[in-house]
């Protein structure tokens, strides 16, 4: 038996509630395509195997995208303990529908979906809609989701057009991963990211036109980036975050952004080296305290200069009076999540920042970044983070080693240089400290 809802935790940040206590949902975005039998899983096992490698993968859930399995895939699911998102297959529909009244065929077929599955306790949420495709009359479809099973929580739209209904909001972020802004009185859930590929000789569907958000060139590499991902989640736990769906469980035709091969015969991202970090999400939620707030928090000013300046620019000791003066983010309108405060449209800037540190004993520093696309960031002169390509929303990176430890009592000095390439471009940097909250013991919310 189980119980399913959104509520408030010690803080009052609503959270997806399981059996009276937050727990913070995590697995892939699950499209169940085979090879030899397309929507047809070739046997039980095979079904069982897909289902044991989110728990081998650290996940405690899937979302079963735009398709209803067999009943016994829900059966697993509930024997092996893994919750199911379950998603209403997509309403496409040609503009002249030749008198048949798509809409109540719809709606015929999501309470003939609900009324078959209610009985497994391992389905948590009904997404009717996923990222607009088809979606209508959202509110009215929530209502009548509701009506026909008050029991779990409805989530409005995966992505993209939310009705501003339901029990969660849920933004993609790809790669990310991000999260929305206010949802109260709903839980704030990602329902897509990452979409890290890779494509296996001998194991894709087609010989090119393999595809992922962003592409490695071998196991290791996807491995450590797929690891980078899972690290940046609990600072938007702190934040609210409520459940991330990863895309995807495996590779499917075309589509080469899976922890398996489509064949499932070869795992690309190595579980036994991200699983550790993946159960670290379901502690209780940890604290984010801002160090050294961004553009997100407030106007931030900085000094910049778009010539490229002589050596030593980002020791604590260069004197950059002769730099202009400007608000953080720096970069153009029009780049996806940037909150832009001062206008960027050359190829390269540099920008420099101090601040005051009364304590450095941090428990999990963070380097708050933004980028669009390629940057470097210097703590006090060391280098902090060398990244490449971009982000499309404020990304959390543990300070370690060499990074952390540069920070020091009184005064310190953050600079960062960018260089855009092509399409949009932006950057802004900030810090924060990631406090983990002890087992039993509710946050303080400060």
């Amino acid at each position: 038996m189980r119980e399913i809802k959104v509520a408030p935790d010690e803080r009052g940040v609503p959270r997806l509630i399981l059996n009276g206590a937050p727990l913070f949902q995590f697995g892939p975005l699950d499209q169940g395509f085979w090879p030899d039998g397309l929507y047809t899983p070739p046997t039980d096992e095979a079904m069982k195997f897909d289902i044991e490698a989110v728990k081998r993968m650290g996940g405690n859930m899937l979302r079963k995208h735009v398709k209803v399995e067999p009943d016994r895939f829900y059966t697993w699911c509930d024997r092996l303990g893994v919750l199911v998102w379950q998603d209403m297959p997509s309403p496409f529909f040609p503009k002249e529908a030749g008198g048949v009244d798509w809409k109540a065929v719809y709606l015929h077929e999501l309470e003939a979906m609900i009324d078959t599955h209610r009985n497994h306790p391992s389905i948590v949420m009904w997404v009717p809609f996923n990222e607009g495709w088809g979606q209508h009359d959202t509110e009215s479809v929530v209502a009548k989701v509701r009506q026909w099973d008050p029991t779990r929580p409805v989530n409005n739209a995966s992505g993209w057009t939310d009705a501003h209904v339901g029990d969660v909001l849920d933004v993609h972020v790809y790669p990310g991963p991000g999260m929305p802004g206010a949802s109260a009185p709903r839980a704030a859930v990602l329902g897509e990211f990452g979409g890290l590929g890779l494509p296996v000789e001998g194991h894709t569907w087609v010989e090119k036109n393999n595809w992922g958000y962003v592409s490695y060139k071998d196991r290791a590499e996807l491995t450590g980036a797929y690891a980078g991902l899972v690290a940046h989640l609990p600072p938007l736990i702190a934040q609210g975050l409520c459940a991330a769906v990863y895309t995807q469980t495996t590779d499917v035709e075309i589509e080469c952004n899976g922890w398996l091969t489509y064949d499932r015969a070869v795992w690309k991202v190595d579980p036994e080296r991200v699983a550790p970090a993946t159960r670290r999400l379901y502690g209780p939620p940890p604290e984010l305290r801002v160090v050294l707030p961004t553009a997100a928090q407030g106007r931030q000013i900085w000094r910049y200069s778009t010539d490229r300046p002589p050596e030593g620019w980002e020791k604590p000791g260069f004197d950059d009076s002769a730099w202009k003066s400007g608000a953080a983010g720096f970069g153009t309108e029009g780049t996806p999540g940037a909150v832009i405060g001062t206008v960027w449209n050359t190829p390269d800037i540099w920008i420099r920042r101090t601040f005051d540190l009364i304590d450095t004993a941090l428990h999990e520093p963070q380097l708050i970044l933004h980028h669009d696309e390629d940057a470097e960031v210097y703590l006090n002169g060391v280098l902090a983070a060398k990244v490449s390509g971009y982000t499309t929303s404020y990304i959390y990176e543990p300070l370690n080693g060499a990074a952390g430890a540069a920070l020091r009592n009184g005064t310190n000095t953050i600079a960062v240089h960018c260089r855009q390439t092509r399409g949009g471009q932006f950057i802004d940097a900030g810090l924060a400290d990631l406090v983990s909250t002890p087992a039993g013991r509710p946050a303080s919310g400060k």
